[in-house]
C-alpha cells in the first residue's frame, strides 16, 4: 500500500499543566517591544556585567575547560560557593557532599520540589508567589496550600500564623522567598525563629529562594536560612549568579543542602540536566575568588532604589517599601480604577512604561490596584520611564 494514503497524525498529547501558558512576562515584553516602551517588567539588567567575569570565562574555556564536569558541579565553584556562605552566614557546607551547581535558579527549585514532593504531599506556598512554584508542584502531584501575604501601607508580611494554621500533618515543604519576587520585602532574623518554630519536631522539608542574597538595604542583614542551624539542617538553599552578576542569561545556580537530601537532590539532576556550562563555573569560580562585586551589590541597587523612588515622590503612585530585591510596587488606586493587567497593559501602550500586575503572581489572580517595577536599569533608562510616568 502506497504510504502516502495514509493521513499524517500528530498524536494528542494530555496536558500534564492545563493552567499554563504564556507567561506574563513574556507577554508584556513582546508587548513593551511593540510599542517601544520602556521595560521596567521582566527583571533582567539593562546593563552589562563587568569585563574581568567576561574575561575569566574566556580564560576558562582556552584553558581547556570545555568537556563536560563532574555532575555536582565544577569543584572550584562548590567550593568557592561553600566558603562564601560560610563567610557571609557563618553556616559549614562540604563542598562535595552539600552543594550543587544548577542550570539557573528555576531547574534548582523545580528540582528540589520534584525530589522530595510526592502525589499528594501539600506544598505550602506563600502568596504573591514567583510564578515556577505552582507547575513545579504540580509536575510532583503535590497539592498547594496557598497563604496569602497581608498588606497595608508598611507593606507586605508574612503572617506567620495563618502560615502555622496552614500546617497539616500532609505538610512535606514551605517554600520561602526572601529577599521577595515581587513584593520587595524580607524575612528578617527575628523571623527566622518564627518559623523554627512552626516546623520544629516535624518532617517539614523547606525550600529557601534566596536569589536576590545580595540585594537587601539600609543595613540591615539577609536572612538565609544558612544562619539558622536548625532551619538550615532541614533546608535546600537556592541562589543565582545571573542576579548577582548581572549575567542573568547565563542560567547557573546553586543549591546548598544537608548531604542526605543533597544525594536525593542529586538524583533527580542528574536526569534533568546532568550538568552545566564547564567554561561559566570556572569562570564565576576564578572570580568569586575577590568578593568585593557581592559586597558591593547591596549599595549599587539601593542608590538605584532610592534614584527610582525619588522620581516618583509626589508623583500619583503610593510607593510600598522595597527593602530587598530590584523591584518596586507601587498602588495606583489614585490614578485608575482598572484591573492591574489593564493598567499594566495602558502603562505599556499609552505611556510606554511596562510594568508587571501583581495580581499574576496569585494562583486566583487576587487583585490589590499593585503593579511592580523592575529598577535594574541604566540610570538614563530610568530616568526616562520616570519622566513618563510623572506626566500622570
Amino acid at each position: 500500500m502506497n504510504p502516502s494514503s495514509h493521513p499524517i497524525l500528530t498524536p494528542v498529547l494530555h496536558t500534564r499543566l492545563p493552567a499554563v501558558g504564556t507567561t506574563v512576562f513574556t507577554r508584556m515584553s513582546a508587548l513593551a517591544a511593540q510599542h517601544g516602551a520602556v521595560n521596567l517588567g521582566q527583571g533582567f539588567p539593562d546593563f552589562d556585567c563587568e569585563p574581568a567575569l567576561i574575561d575569566a570565562v574566556s580564560d576558562a574555556m582556552r584553558a581547556g575547560n570545555n568537556q563536560y564536569p563532574l555532575m555536582t558541579g565544577a569543584a572550584p565553584l562548590r567550593e568557592a560557593i561553600a566558603a562564601k556562605i560560610a563567610s557571609r552566614y557563618g553556616h559549614d557546607y562540604d563542598a562535595a557532599s552539600e552543594i550543587t551547581v544548577t542550570a539557573g535558579a528555576t531547574q534548582a527549585l523545580t528540582t528540589a520540589i520534584l525530589c522530595c514532593v510526592h502525589p499528594g504531599d501539600e506544598v505550602i506556598v506563600i502568596e504573591p508567589a514567583y510564578d515556577s512554584y505552582l507547575p513545579a508542584i504540580a509536575l510532583a502531584g503535590g497539592v498547594p496550600v496557598l497563604v496569602a501575604m497581608e498588606v497595608d501601607e508598611r507593606g507586605y508580611s508574612v503572617p506567620w500564623d495563618k502560615l502555622a494554621a496552614a500546617v497539616s500533618p500532609q505538610t512535606r515543604l514551605i517554600i520561602i522567598n526572601t529577599p521577595h519576587n515581587p513584593t520587595g520585602t524580607i524575612v528578617r532574623v527575628a523571623d527566622l525563629e518564627k518559623l523554627a518554630d512552626i516546623v520544629r519536631g516535624t518532617q517539614i522539608v523547606l525550600l529557601s529562594d534566596e536569589v536576590y542574597e545580595h540585594m537587601v538595604y539600609d543595613g540591615v542583614p539577609h536572612a538565609s536560612l544558612s544562619r539558622h542551624a536548625e532551619l538550615a539542617a532541614r533546608a535546600f538553599i537556592v541562589s543565582s549568579f545571573g542576579k548577582t552578576y548581572h549575567v542573568t542569561g547565563w542560567k547557573v545556580g546553586y543549591v546548598a543542602a544537608p548531604s542526605t537530601m543533597t544525594a536525593e537532590f542529586r538524583k533527580v539532576h542528574q536526569y534533568n540536566v546532568f550538568t552545566v556550562n564547564t567554561p561559566m563555573q570556572h569562570g564565576l569560580a576564578s572570580y568569586m575568588a575577590d568578593p568585593q562585586p557581592y559586597l558591593q551589590l547591596p549599595a549599587f541597587y539601593q542608590r538605584k532604589r532610592d534614584l527610582f523612588r525619588a522620581g516618583l515622590a509626589g508623583s500619583r503612585f503610593e510607593l510600598l517599601p522595597a527593602d530587598g530585591t530590584y523591584f518596586q510596587c507601587v498602588k495606583y488606586s489614585a490614578i485608575s480604577q482598572d484591573s492591574e493587567a489593564q493598567f499594566a497593559e495602558w502603562l505599556t501602550t499609552e505611556l510606554k512604561v511596562a510594568a508587571i500586575p501583581v495580581s499574576a503572581f496569585y494562583a486566583q489572580g487576587k487583585e490589590s490596584g499593585i503593579v511592580r517595577f523592575c529598577f535594574a536599569k541604566r540610570d538614563e533608562t530610568l530616568n526616562l520611564a520616570l519622566a513618563r510616568l510623572r506626566t500622570i
